[in-house]
């Protein structure tokens, strides 16, 4: 992971300072805080602020239900109540901003998220580093036959290291033309938003991303989900972690019904129901597709 030597003393001096606050806390949380989590080879996640935990949702239910929640004994209950009946409003009550280092190509993907608040380093005024994103073998795949937007089998052998070759040489020439484009000796360069559009898209990118806890989940939902691309899950998956010890009420009710759970169309319920009842229920009269059945069948645990 590639802190600078600025970066690194800014963490520490950040988490050696205190302050006496009346706010809520989550220690699980502050241990996180400013500290960076690294993600692929150059990048990393780190929490900049929050605000909230598991009782301030709480909190926010029991205030816009009212007497309404009175049967509900304790904080646990009451949110997996929330999650499970897919209340939104006593998520949104907590937040989280994240300093984020990553590739350009998995930044375009995450900001398809426009649920959130987002200010990226901008090549307009800086210089980006000579930091690239190169998959490690493992990850280095072919196309897959059967998914247009999914990976095949593991590249190897002779294959593997013309491709990683391709990738590594196509970035660092980019980065020397746009290194002698920005930078010319005895005249003016050309400026910097226009010499970085010949960058490649392995390059990496920061920014600052705030969002709260209801779309983070639905964020979480879909990045950390194994279809997901690997580069972007990894990311997701390094949030898990972290929210999982900020606001563990919420994040265990979230896994049970939204990472774990599944949800049944009209037509899935109904075939379930008659399959419950004894009846043989097939493709050709359950009414679904092709591809429904089979995903159905994934569900039940049949396919």
């Amino acid at each position: 992971m590639s802190l600078t030597p600025e970066q690194q003393a800014e963490i520490e001096a950040q988490r050696a300072g205190g302050a006496q606050t009346l706010r809520a806390v989550s220690p699980g949380m502050e241990a996180h805080l400013y500290k960076a989590h690294e993600v692929l080879d150059h990048g990393f996640v780190r929490v900049i602020d929050y605000m909230g935990d598991d009782a301030a949702i709480c909190q926010a239910a029991r205030v816009s239900y009212g007497r309404g929640t009175k049967s509900v004994t304790n904080d646990e209950g009451l949110i997996r109540y929330l999650m499970r009946h897919w209340h939104s409003t006593p998520f949104e009550m907590c937040e989280v901003k994240f300093h984020v280092k990553l590739p350009i190509f998995v930044a375009r993907q995450w900001i398809r998220h426009r649920t959130a608040n987002v200010n990226e380093y901008s090549a307009r005024y800086s210089i980006l580093d000579r930091e690239f994103y190169i998959p490690a073998p493992e990850h280095l795949a072919a196309q897959s036959v059967v998914n247009n937007q999914g990976r095949g089998a593991v590249l190897e052998g002779a294959e593997a290291a013309r491709v990683l070759e391709l990738l590594k040489a196509d970035a660092n020439r980019a980065y020397d033309h746009y290194e002698a484009m920005i930078s010319q000796e005895g005249q003016q360069g050309l400026a910097r938003e226009l010499a970085r559009m010949n960058l490649p898209a392995n390059i990496y990118t920061q920014w600052y991303w705030k969002i709260d806890l209801h779309n983070l989940f639905h964020f979480l939902r879909l990045r950390a989900d194994s279809h997901a691309q690997y580069e972007i899950r990894v990311y997701a998956e390094a949030i898990c972690r972290i929210v999982a010890d900020w606001v563990p009420f919420a994040y265990a009710a979230f896994e049970d019904y939204r990472m774990g759970g599944a949800t049944l169309s009209a037509r899935a319920l109904d075939c379930l129901r008659r399959m419950l009842a004894g009846e043989e229920v097939t493709q050709e009269s359950s009414g679904m597709s092709k591809g429904e059945w089979r995903e159905f069948m994934g569900v039940i645990g049949r396919g």
